[in-house]
């Protein structure tokens, strides 16, 4: 009897216990589905850029931005004539003079500058009117036609960077209808082929029109970065600097050889020890330490970091900008022989060609040599943040956006036209005056590229004020 009453015992509580299991089980369940709900949801909201769409303010500004992301300006082929046109109807409304620069067949660069009292502290606006092609498939609106929907405008430009155009234009504006002269020069450059190499733009404008950069002591161009929190301003970030690219090709007779001399470029891939650490990349690290909590320690003091043996803990971007960095793309055939693209990351500081004698040296026992090089950019110095400019830029920032924490900000895997004008003596600054999130810059050369309108809005007047403020006219 006794042994009938356990065995009723024990199955009474493997029932129980299974009871217990499948219960969990259904919780774990419904609490995975839900997760999945939610995450979803959150997604959607997310991805569209539209936590609490604002109802929509529609300025002259907004209006003038939707004609300019309407025109077609794709590189290739670019066609920048269009856009440089309708800039210059803008500004023959107000009587500024302009000109159209042709650097080729409808390549078109629209210059136009305002004289102030004193010569050589110049300031450039410096924007490109091309853009990188937009095919219509997997946009949710189509990109070129501006759709103004939950309180973004949509479309190929918006941000990168017929939307910062606007902004640079509608300051130039400013300048020009103030009814005083300015105390420097400010200068108004929309340039061609931006996105494909600039040698139809900027370089182009270097070479044959170095007029054009006269006197100009300061520019303000693409780069800037704002970082957010759903609404939140995190960390408003001036470009001042970028590592600078080098493509080549290098080839070999056999795959075998070739493959031995990738093995062997492997050990400078981004690698657990720095090459060097810049002045500046040192202070733009303890300026993104505040709101980088994983890696703040480590980044607040590059040097103590490195001593105690932790710089490899760093994520790749950022040991990046400590290094030259070589990437090698895929090899293939190529006639008699196997080829191989390589790409080199470099310091700002570092010579391109002594970086190309380095890399023929490394390959050279492989039976590899360089064969091509496509392109190669520096010395280009990072610009200093030390300056009137910079800070009416952080002024304005903060008058506009609150006491939000502004710093510069140093590009390790982009660079803009300032790499060409920083050689010169020009101090650059990319600077972004509207805030866009992270999922608003991943649309950047992607699908459903667009900008938030209260954003744009407020980033005009900020634009505004910093040009009136360094022309003394504000």
């Amino acid at each position: 009897m006794e042994d009938r009453s356990r065995q009723l015992t024990d199955r009474d509580a493997r029932r129980r216990e299974r009871a217990i299991a499948a219960s969990v089980v259904a919780l774990l369940a419904a609490a995975v589905v839900a997760l999945i709900v939610y995450n979803r949801v959150q997604a959607a909201k997310i991805g569209t850029g539209t936590y609490i769409p604002r109802r929509e303010k529609i300025t002259p500004e907004v209006r003038l931005l939707q004609q300019y992301v309407q025109i077609d300006t794709a590189n290739p082929p670019g066609n920048e004539i269009a856009g440089a046109r309708w800039l210059g109807a803008r500004l023959a409304r107000f009587g500024i003079p302009f000109e159209i620069i042709e650097s080729a067949p409808a390549r078109a660069n629209l210059y136009a500058r305002i004289r102030g009292k004193r010569g050589g502290e110049g300031l450039l606006l410096l924007n490109h009117i091309d853009v990188v092609p937009a095919a219509p498939q997997g946009w949710t609106r189509p990109p070129f036609r501006a759709d103004i929907y939950g309180n973004m405008l949509w479309g190929r430009g918006a941000l990168d960077m017929k939307g910062v155009g606007i902004a640079q234009l509608e300051a130039f504006i400013a300048v020009a209808t103030r009814g005083r002269q300015p105390e420097h020069d400010v200068v108004f450059l929309a340039t061609a082929d931006e996105e494909n190499g600039s040698a139809l733009g900027t370089r182009w404008l270097l070479e044959h029109r170095p007029d054009v950069f006269s006197g100009v002591k300061y520019a303000l161009a693409e780069g800037g970065i704002t970082e957010m929190e759903q609404t939140k301003l995190t960390y408003y970030g001036i470009e001042v600097g970028s590592k600078q690219a080098v493509s080549l090709d290098i080839a070999a007779p056999s795959k075998e050889q070739l493959e031995r001399a990738r093995i062997h470029l492997e050990r400078h891939f981004v690698r657990d020890e720095p090459d060097r650490v810049l002045p500046e990349i040192a202070r733009f690290f303890r300026q993104i330490a505040p709101v980088r909590l994983e890696h703040r320690d480590l980044l607040a003091d590059i040097d103590r970091t490195i001593a105690a043996g932790k710089f490899w803990l760093l994520p790749q971007a950022y040991r990046s900008l400590t290094q030259d960095v070589v990437r090698v793309r895929n090899i293939r055939a190529d006639g008699a022989r196997f080829t191989a693209g390589v790409y080199m990351s470099n310091l700002p500081d570092t010579l391109p060609d002594e970086r190309i004698g380095w890399l023929a040296k490394e390959i050279a026992p492989f039976g590899a040599r360089v064969v091509t090089v496509h392109g190669k950019g520096g010395p280009a110095p990072i610009s200093s943040d030390q300056t009137p400019l910079f800070a009416i830029l952080e002024k304005e920032i903060r008058r506009q956006y609150g006491l939000v924490p502004v710093g510069t900000e140093v590009l390790a895997t982009s660079a803009s036209d300032s790499r060409f004008l920083r050689p010169r003596g020009i101090t650059c600054y990319g600077f972004l005056p509207f805030p866009a999130d992270f999922y608003q810059s991943q649309s950047i050369h992607g699908v459903d590229e667009r900008v938030t309108i209260d954003s744009f809005t407020q980033g005009v007047q900020v634009m505004r004020r910093v040009v009136l403020d360094y022309a003394g006219l504000a």
